[in-house]
């Protein structure tokens, strides 16, 4: 008999979401998503990764049920968290089984103080005593946050605002954070400490993260897995550090042809007429 080190069903980390063939259309008319699926395992930093309008924002709302909002709408596929669909609650709801967006924009209450802030995220907690412990939990990863409990959130740095909407998401105790952007706006050192922190939550906490980025070679330093997202379709996916390594996703996101910038898809076509014709 194998023992479960041996058997490799039993060393598949368990899927905790699963997005298959989803369409995502706006106004009852833009096609944003064509045919987007992915999974994020329990325990994984899995990145989404993509240009200006590749469909990752969307892909987020898709799965946290923010798009009526926006007059978009899921009108195929299915979204599975823990194996049950999820595309018929409400947002307020998926919290409450674990899942919670971070916005890209960092949106803070402006007029709420830091710690007013933070306290917004515990509705779903009942008890006070609950309440305190993970407030003090978020001060010991976001030491800056508990310096700045009492300052008005609108009046303070671009870094601290992000961290403290993180740290608003980390008050509902989540299972599953949906980031949007961490990096966006931010000096590069903040950059790293924000990543820093995310992969503590990771590896001590246990939270799972599906993380929307531009800043690729961060994301894929950070994360286990990724998907390369263009114009609403996933082009290209695999784990981080062999998408770090691939020759394409270095010319797409790092490299400049004679004629500027060109799409994956065309990198990868005009790879593939390379080979043929030599």
């Amino acid at each position: 008999m194998l023992d479960d080190s041996e058997n490799p069903a039993k060393s598949e980390p368990e899927t905790l979401l699963e997005v298959s063939n989803v369409e995502v259309i706006y106004n009852h008319v833009i096609l944003v998503l064509k045919g987007v699926s992915l999974t994020v395992p329990r325990g994984g930093i899995t990145a989404l990764l993509g240009g200006n309008g590749a469909g990752k924002t969307t892909t987020l709302k898709a799965i946290s049920n923010l798009l009526h909002s926006e007059r978009g709408e899921v009108t195929k596929g299915a979204i599975r968290y823990r194996g049950e669909p999820v595309a018929k609650l409400n947002p307020a709801a998926l919290v409450k089984k674990g899942v919670i967006q971070v916005m890209e924009g960092r949106h803070c209450f402006e007029h709420l103080t830091i710690e007013e802030n933070l306290l917004t995220g515990a509705y779903t907690r009942s008890s006070k005593t609950e309440t305190a412990a993970e407030l003090e939990k978020v001060y010991a990863y976001f030491p800056r946050l508990k310096e700045r409990r009492k300052s008005q959130a609108g009046y303070t740095s671009g870094g601290e605002q992000q961290m403290c909407a993180i740290g608003r998401a980390l008050m509902s105790r989540p299972e599953m954070i949906l980031l949007d952007e961490p990096s966006m706006g931010l000096a590069p050192q903040l950059v790293e400490e924000i990543f820093g922190i995310v992969k503590g939550l990771n590896e001590n906490e246990g939270v799972s993260f599906l993380l929307a980025e531009q800043n690729t070679n961060v994301a894929l330093r950070f994360a286990h897995y990724g998907y390369i997202l263009e114009s609403g379709r996933v082009v290209m996916d695999g784990p981080a550090a062999s998408l770090r390594e691939n020759p394409d996703v270095k010319e797409f996101y790092l490299g400049m042809s004679e004629t500027g910038r060109k799409s994956f898809r065309d990198s990868r076509s005009y790879r593939r007429r390379k080979r043929w014709l030599s």
